[in-house]
């Protein structure tokens, strides 16, 4: 199988739920990052690797694959993570946890997302009744209906060009978003299909995610 086609999921340290939990398929790859191990096991859920300094599990796993970090790094256990489903060829990305708790963390791990984006893949950060993700210039992300409830569009840094938002209750066509004014915060689903594009730059989507993440993502893969 080709990893390029199949997800690679990473579950931080979060309470998983039955609605947000890793469901892997064939070919799927499944990390835990830290604490993240015993989230997944309470679910029944082995995961491929386990990865982390252990600062917050308080102990090194009993697992076949593990990657014991030091507490001083320059790359969280997130980043690494991250980097060790590069390594092995996948370009799809689900993230579990990483958002509420600590600001800066959830901030960085939406820098994350910006920073997949770049590298031509597409990470969904999912957590605390939210989900997120980024998209670069000439992509888009076709929202399935029906959606509800709210989505914010941020330019991330610099200037995105060309912004287009259609089946919202605020379209856009062809605006330019900056990073220093958040223009595209709080926009509303119709309850009917949504799109959002940008021509240059890169867009931060943020939106409520009610359970529905795993129903919606044939659709959310960027295109």
């Amino acid at each position: 199988m080709d990893p390029a086609s199949n997800i690679c999921y990473i579950v931080g340290a979060m309470s998983l739920t039955p609605d947000l939990r890793p469901y892997p398929a064939p070919g799927d790859y499944v990390i835990a990052a830290d604490r993240g191990y015993d989230s997944l096991m309470a679910f029944g859920v082995r995961p491929d690797l386990a990865v982390g300094d252990f600062d917050s599990l308080g102990h090194r796993p009993s697992h076949p694959n593990v990657i014991q970090l030091p507490a001083e790094k320059d790359d969280t256990d997130m980043v690494f993570a991250l980097r060790k489903g590069l390594e092995l060829g996948y370009r799809r990305f689900v993230l579990l946890g990483g958002v509420g708790g600590r600001l800066e963390h959830t901030l960085g791990n939406l820098q994350l997302l910006d920073w997949l984006a770049g590298q031509g893949c597409q990470g969904f950060l999912a957590g605390e009744k939210t989900a997120a993700t980024c998209i670069r210039g000439g992509r888009s992300v076709v929202f399935p209906e029906p959606m509800s409830g709210f989505l914010s569009v941020l330019c991330t840094s610099g200037t995105a060009e060309g912004v287009t938002l259609t089946g919202l209750k605020y379209p856009l066509k062809e605006r330019t978003l900056t990073s220093d004014f958040p223009l595209g915060v709080s926009n509303q689903f119709l309850g009917e299909e949504a799109v959002v594009s940008v021509r240059k730059g890169s867009l931060l989507l943020i939106w409520e995610d009610k359970g529905e993440l795993y129903a919606q993502l044939p659709r959310l893969w960027a295109r």
